[in-house]
Order: C-alpha cells, then structure tokens, then sequence
C-alpha cells in the first residue's frame, strides 16, 4: 500500500495515476494544499495568484477532461511593473527604453559595459553579470530582495530555473522597435470559479474514499514502514510526501544541517471593494520599491471580468521574522495602496488573508547537494519527496502533477 502525505495538487496526482492500492492523509479538513479558494460577498479568491500556462498539452487535456469549456478562461498576460510612479512592461530588462532618458541611458551603458567574465556564483552576481549594474539594482535586485526576503547571493544561479526571464544584449536592443512579448507564460488558463476547479477535476479521478482529512503525521520509521498519526499507525510499502522536505526529515529521524534549508513567507491579502479600480487591463504588477510594503498586487477583476476591483497583494517575510499585527498591516497595505495609486476612491467591502508559511524555498548550492543526498537515501528505504515543497524547488503546479505522474508509472 502506498501512504501519501498531503492532498494538494502532487498528492493527488499521485494517487489519481498509480495503479497501487494508497491511503491519502491530509492535516487539513479539506484537500488542495495552497490551492484553495475562498469565496466570499461575490468575490473569488485564491490563497494566492494561480495561473495555469501549460507546458504539456497530455496535462492540460488530462485536466480539461472534468472541466467544461466554458468554465476556463483563456486570459492574455500583460504585467507592468510599478517604478518611480510609472508604469513599465515586464520584463524590466526588455523594456528598459521606456524609462526616463537618464535612466535608460545609464542602464544601456552598464548593459555593455559588463566586465567579461564577470562572476556569477551566485543569483545576485548573475543580475550584475548578465544585466549590468543600473538594470540589476533598480529592478531585478529589489524585487527579488522583497521577494524571497534574504540575500540574493546566498540563492544559487538557476534559483529560478525557466521562470527567470532571461535576455540577451541584442534581444533587450531589438525590442527598443519590436517587441516581442514571449514569455513562458503569454497566456494562461483560469477557471471562473478559481484554482480548486483544477484540484476538483483532479481530485475526481481519486477515490476519495481513500482520503483521510484532519489527519496529521507525527512520526515515521522508515525501517519498519511504519507512519503514526493523531488517529492511528499505519503499515505501508511506500511513502509519498509532498510536506516540506526538511520537515519528512525531520519525522524520519533523519539528521540535517537546519541552516541549509531556508525560505520566505508570504502574507497575502484578498481585497474585494465596491467599484471598478484605475487599472483595468493588467493582470498582475510587480513593486520594486522599499516604499511600498508589497512585492506584488494582483487584479482578478481583470482576469474574471468583474465590475469590482478585486485585488491580491502579497508581502514577503523571512521564514524567522514576525510578521506582526494583522490590523496594522492591513491598513498599512491600504495605505500604500493608495499612494501607489491602485486605490482612489473605492471602498473595501470584503477581505482575507493567509499567511504562506513556507512560500518560496531558497535553493542553494548547499541545499542542492544536500537535497540529492537525502532523496536518495529516503528512496532506498520506499520514501518519496514530491512537490514544489518536498522536491524543494521552484515550480509551477503543472510541474507537480508531471513529477507525481512520473513517480506513478516508475513505481507503479
């Protein structure tokens, strides 16, 4: 019997394509993980933005299958960022003429006068290296600072794998005339009625019978293929865990170097108000600037179509610093809502929050190793880790259902 620990989107991708006997155990009293979705006075909201730009159509049609087409919005991306109160397209580095003369004129000058072999050990001495000093620090290092909420150069190169939007000289100098617009995501899918219509239509191949919710995991030996629980023991021949890798460890009784596993936390805030904001074509704007207490503000009015502004913003946190008094933050993003001119005159009606505890892992070159190191040794005894949490990467939900599938057909 195969246990699987959590039903987010990789647990149940698992359990949906192994043709093993399993047995599904959630902590929480309901599945998806951090794919839920609230709704609330007419609103729809997520936990957090979730967006489906799908790399493998066999995924998309698996997905599509349990869903009608007239429930899935096909939705054209387009993203600004928000710097010294004006608006430029995202990517920063591709659109760096539509910045004030100086500004564009010192970023094109540092762009091609990047030293060569310039250092690149890290995620911070890449920016440099590949984009120059004026693109990296008025951009590309202050959001991501306020992102992942450490220093950038304790994060590895590929940090971020294929969602870092990487250009070229020529490239970012063609789009002066011709944009190009492409990215891995220019487009993407969104249900009507948010993300969780994703994990239901997964979830429906999945005999929820199987699944336990409001059960938590308390210890596992992994030599005698044991897990004990709130409820009960339980005997399995293979454990599938999608919880936070250092976290398996840990009930594993496997010892880790604690300081090489870090990551941020996300606060986020869904916003609903009375009426229709000033922005009303894009989807998401990213927020450089250490003024404003969010990294980013999303708008699912302008994804759903809907005749209020209905906004997420999210705001990052070490995963040891206290994220304070909800209140006072709440009013701070407001604040800072209005000042960035967001929010005018409409009125809030309807909120919630969620705190993302972790949120975006910090991928090391020590946590690399280590991580290939453990995974092995938790394989050799019938353990696997997957997920953007388990496997410790930066990921999309597509790619946890790929990976939870891969495991499926290797073990099945």
């Amino acid at each position: 019997m195969d246990l699987i620990i959590g039903a987010g989107i990789s647990g149940l991708s698992y359990a949906a394509a192994t043709g093993n006997d399993y047995q599904i155990i959630e902590a929480e009293d309901q599945i998806g993980g951090y794919c839920k979705t609230i709704y609330k006075d007419g609103f729809v909201w997520d936990y957090s933005g979730h967006f489906f730009h799908f790399q493998h159509p066999e995924l998309r049609d698996y997905v599509m299958q349990r869903i009608s087409s007239d429930e899935m919005l096909t939705v054209q991306k387009h993203t600004q960022i928000l710097y010294k109160d004006r608006h430029v397209d995202f990517p920063f580095q591709m659109n760096i003429h539509q910045l004030e003369q100086e500004e564009f004129i010192d970023c094109l000058y540092d762009l091609f006068a990047i030293p060569e072999g310039a250092s690149s050990d890290t995620f911070k001495q890449m920016l440099y290296a590949k984009f120059g000093r004026s693109i990296a620090e008025k951009f590309l290092i202050p959001y991501n600072s306020k992102l992942y909420a450490t220093d950038l150069d304790r994060l590895d190169v590929d940090a971020m794998g294929r969602f870092f939007p990487y250009a070229d000289k020529e490239q970012i100098v063609r789009n002066f005339r011709h944009p190009e617009g492409k990215s891995y995501n220019a487009t993407f899918l969104y249900p009507k009625e948010g993300c969780i219509r994703i994990v239901n239509s997964v979830a429906s191949h999945v005999d929820m019978s199987r699944v336990s919710l409001g059960e938590r995991l308390i210890s596992i030996d992994p030599e005698k293929h044991t897990a004990v629980t709130n409820k009960r023991t339980v005997h399995y021949d293979r454990l599938v865990s999608s919880m936070p890798l250092p976290r398996l460890l840990a009930l594993c009784g496997i010892d880790y170097d604690k300081g090489i596993y870090t990551w941020n936390k996300v606060l986020v805030f869904n916003l609903g108000f009375d009426a229709k904001g000033p922005e009303k074509r894009n989807c998401w704007m990213y927020i450089p600037e250490s003024k404003y207490v969010f990294y980013r503000v999303g708008f699912y009015d302008n994804i759903i179509g809907q005749d209020r502004m209905s906004l997420y913003v999210e705001i990052g946190f070490g995963k040891d610093q206290l994220v304070g008094e909800i209140d006072g933050l709440l009013q701070r993003t407001l604040d800072n809502l209005h000042a960035a001119g967001i929010v005018t005159d409409q009125k809030l009606v309807a909120e919630h929050h969620v705190l993302m505890d972790p949120a975006y892992v910090h991928i090391t070159k020590q946590s690399e190793v280590d991580k290939k190191e453990k995974m092995e040794m938790l394989a050799q005894k019938d353990i696997y880790s997957i997920g953007r949490y388990g496997a410790w990467k930066y990921c999309s939900l597509e790619d946890n259902m790929h990976d939870a599938f891969t495991l499926a057909e290797k073990i099945k």
